[in-house]
């Protein structure tokens, strides 16, 4: 039978531990009816830090009475070894995949703390930040004509249907220029696109969501308003598939989607393919 105890889950990393956690996480999904603690201990890049690091997995060991799990991505040798000091399961996701890579090419891995740090310099780095810089100038119709010539992307739906959390993912994860346009009451009456997207029409792409679930999230914002009310949601949303359909925007249905699955289609759809590092 096995321990259903809480677990403390480590993410040990030289750097940030964006990629300890990210693949940690994907992997945990996998046990939805388990309850775990999770614990960050970014930038572990000596030995000092490491043997810190393993008292704090040994004083989780005696406080949940079962052994945690460490996700780790360190290198260095002298610092992993002191880690695994302490009892519990280690996942070392370098050394799982640094071997192979190197047997595969030919050649030894530089084994440097905080390689990933390099990337600053590179040209996705700039394209990223310039990406963010792009969805935070351009979101909800804050565009001009010319400015909406260098969007990758452009984000129709009514508000609070995922179109700005949507552009910065694309931005800060693919180095994706994407600007968001609302689609409001004043459109519908019109019955035609705002703004000058009608120009853009093979960037447009589509985000709906559920009248339910649109009128608990404007409620947060809003409470007991118009703006909120279910029949108005209902009324907005089918008004904008309605639009979508005239004006043959592609669009997905981002009720029970995460925001990584509702960028992995807009990618695919669009046809953009930029590197997510």
């Amino acid at each position: 039978m096995s321990d259903t105890r809480p677990r403390t889950i480590f993410f040990v990393s030289d750097g940030t531990g964006i990629t300890a956690e990210t693949l940690g996480h994907s992997l945990l999904a996998q046990f939805p009816e388990r309850s775990f603690k999770q614990v960050r201990a970014p930038f572990v890049d000596n030995i000092d830090k490491a043997i810190e690091c393993a008292g704090q997995i040994r004083e989780a060991a005696a406080e949940d009475g079962v052994r945690p799990i460490v996700f780790s991505t360190l290198v260095n040798e002298d610092s992993i070894a002191a880690l695994h000091q302490a009892d519990a399961l280690f996942l070392d996701l370098f050394e799982r995949f640094i071997g192979p890579l190197e047997t595969e090419l030919g050649e030894r891995s530089t084994h440097a703390v905080g390689r990933f740090h390099g990337i600053a310099d590179s040209l996705n780095y700039k394209h990223r930040i310039e990406a963010i810089n792009f969805a935070m100038a351009h979101d909800d119709g804050v565009s001009s004509d010319g400015e909406l010539a260098e969007a990758d992307v452009i984000l129709v739906g009514v508000s609070r249907s995922g179109k700005t959390p949507t552009s910065l993912y694309l931005a800060m994860q693919f180095g994706v220029k994407a600007a968001n346009y609302p689609l409001i009451p004043e459109d519908f009456e019109r019955n035609k696109l705002p703004g000058e997207l009608h120009r853009y029409r093979n960037k447009l792409f589509g985000l709906t969501i559920a009248p339910e679930r649109l009128s608990q999230i404007r409620q947060e914002r809003r409470p007991n308003s118009r703006y909120a009310a279910l029949d108005n949601c209902r009324y907005e949303i089918e008004a904008a598939h309605k639009l979508m359909r005239r004006e043959n925007i592609r669009w997905l249905e981002s009720t029970t989607k995460s925001i990584e699955e509702i960028s992995a289609t807009i990618l695919q759809t669009i046809r953009l393919n930029r590197p997510g590092f």
